[in-house]
């Protein structure tokens, strides 16, 4: 038994010195043994590793975890955290869950669950401060004193007779304030706030465009909900891109630096298979110009170089309309728009890249024609590819597929297809010019 103490105490000791690495063990070991350590901890020191994981690995481990174990974490969640998590559940065992929380924190929770997701109202925080806008500055300060919840107060809001919000007092000016002084004497402007519909994207525009670091959220009759803060929209935005730039390769966003190999090879071998498979059709293109390249070998040397250049092209594409679909900038309806605007941008990058292309491959080949239907190509190849990278990600959005695992796949065989056929179809026509 003493064993077993000590074995705790370092255990707790451990996680609450190095969280980073303690959530790289959670990665690495199985739902039902983190499940178990969870159980074994204070939730307050578990949560320090916890809330390092990716959201896929938490919510397997909240689901492997008993009822008690996992009320205890959640409560002590940001609400929008929990508020995701929550929504991994199945809807009865959600329910379940929810039962074991305290009332006040389940009825936060449950308003949070009811908006649609990625909206201001998914993402705040209901834990807010509001008081009558008559109140005296001293008694709300003495009142936020005494409050035992663990919310973290910025903001007071005041709300007028109708409970609708009528301003909004930094914490720093009422403090500052008279203490017989009312709330409503110390508001200095009128507070912008955003409906808990609003998308993401125009709450992130919103708080920028305002020069604010947070945002009440009202409901349709004018009363605090919530409130939102720029820096948790912003971490949770850069959690979403980074997800993305690792699904882009073909690994799963869920996979750690330190996870299995199994868990690697289980993820990443499918879309492996996948690139094998396009990678072959890329080598088809190629063989229908056999003939053209044994005549002309220098097209094999320089074939690797607009298929290069077209892959590149489409890749920043690709990555500009996946951050702008993270962020919900751009939707299905935006999508010509953007094509279009790739299309431009790739032709004249191309036109650009093509030139200098060609002029040294002039000085190498001493060939007019062979710097010609290289620079040509290259436009074309480059154009094409702004163009697959901006409607490949929007078009598996539209089907239900995730734009970040499977676009990358995918942009690989047009660009290459693209490259090939523009430049060695270019070759064969003008072959005479070679």
């Amino acid at each position: 038994m003493a064993d077993l103490a000590a074995a705790s105490r370092l255990a707790h000791d451990f996680v609450e010195r190095h969280p980073s690495e303690s959530s790289d063990h959670l990665e690495s070991v199985s739902d039902g043994e983190a499940a178990e350590l969870l159980a074994a901890m204070k939730p307050e020191t578990f949560l320090k590793a916890f809330r390092a994981l990716s959201t896929a690995r938490a919510l397997g481990i909240l689901k492997s975890s008993d009822l008690a174990a996992a009320a205890n974490l959640v409560v002590r969640l940001p609400p929008s955290l929990a508020g995701v998590l929550l929504r991994g559940f199945e809807p009865a065992a959600r329910q379940e869950l929810l039962a074991c929380l305290p009332a006040r924190d389940a009825a936060e929770l449950s308003k949070l669950l009811a908006f649609p997701e990625a909206t201001a109202g998914s993402l705040m925080d209901p834990r807010i401060a509001a008081f009558r806008h008559s109140a005296k500055v001293g008694a709300v300060l003495a009142r936020l004193r005494t409050d035992d919840s663990d919310r973290t107060v910025f903001n007071v809001f005041a709300v007028d007779d109708e409970g609708r919000l009528s301003g909004v007092v930094s914490l720093h000016r009422a403090a500052l304030a008279d203490p017989e002084a009312t709330l409503d004497s110390v508001i200095t402007s009128a507070p912008i706030t955003v409906s808990p519909f609003a998308p993401r994207s125009q709450v992130v525009e919103i708080m920028q465009s305002g020069r604010v670091t947070s945002v009440p959220v009202v409901s349709v009759d004018g009363a605090p909900i919530g409130v939102l803060r720029l820096n948790e929209l912003m971490q949770e935005v850069s959690q979403e891109l980074s997800s993305d730039l690792v699904s882009m390769t073909g690994a799963s966003a869920e996979e750690r630096a330190l996870s299995s190999v199994g868990f690697a090879v289980k993820k990443r071998l499918p879309w492996l298979q996948i690139n094998l498979v396009t990678a072959f059709v890329a080598a088809a293109v190629v063989g229908i110009f056999e003939e053209t390249i044994s005549k002309f070998t220098a097209l094999a040397v320089l074939l690797p170089v607009v298929a290069g250049q077209s892959g590149n092209t489409g890749s920043q594409a690709l990555a500009v309309v996946l951050r702008g679909l993270a962020v919900q900038e751009i939707t299905s309806r935006s999508v010509f728009k953007v094509a279009v605007k790739e299309l431009f941008a790739g032709a004249i990058n191309g036109f650009g890249v093509g030139a200098v292309c060609s002029v040294s491959v002039y000085a190498w080949s001493r060939s007019f024609g062979l710097a010609l239907v290289i620079g040509v190509a290259m436009v074309a190849a480059m154009a094409i590819a702004g163009v697959a990278g901006a409607v490949i990600p929007v078009f598996l959005t539209v089907v239900g597929k995730d734009p970040a695992q499977a676009s990358s796949i995918l942009l690989t065989t047009v660009t290459d297809v693209v490259g090939f056929l523009s430049f060695l179809g270019l070759a064969t026509i003008f072959a005479d010019l070679l």
